[in-house]
């Protein structure tokens, strides 16, 4: 199963879209094996985004991930979940995303594209470590939905 880490970030808990998007991941199938709400600190933030550290938006993109609530959640599913999730999402910029995606129908600008997804099996590993303990996902459980969901 891969693991893909999604990040509400605050514009989307701000507008209210929580409900609306993780409808759309659990309607598509996926699974939830963990889900809270949280504040990000500065060093949080820091360490997710790491990658983009000495970038001139570092800064900008820190400051925005700590400046409200966001919701984090992980999803799996079979083979092929990142992707999945990541064509849902849609492009970075809302602008040229696709009607149908979440930033294709709920975004405008690229500074507030609503959602983070993990781009790769590795980083969904590397992620949720970062934001969940062990024990609070839940890995192993079945819903009564999966026989109609996975052959």
């Amino acid at each position: 199963m891969e693991r893909v880490l999604i990040i509400l970030k605050p514009d989307a808990v701000q507008r209210g879209l929580v409900g609306p998007i993780l409808t759309r991941l659990e309607q598509r199938g996926l699974k939830l094996q963990g889900l809270k709400l949280m504040q990000v600190d500065e060093a949080l933030a820091r360490r997710h985004y790491a990658e983009h550290e000495g970038k001139g938006f570092f800064a900008a993109l820190v400051g925005y991930i700590t400046s409200a609530p966001v919701v984090v959640a992980v999803v799996s599913g079979k083979a092929g979940t990142v992707e999945l999730v990541r064509t849902m999402v849609g492009v970075t910029n809302p602008a040229k995303a696709a009607p149908g995606t979440i930033r294709g129908d709920f975004g405008l600008e690229i500074g507030r594209n609503l959602i983070h997804a993990s781009d790769s099996p590795a980083s969904g590993e590397r992620e949720t470590a970062i934001f969940f303990q062990p024990a609070e996902l839940i890995s192993a459980w079945n819903r009564a939905s999966d026989p109609w969901i996975y052959e």
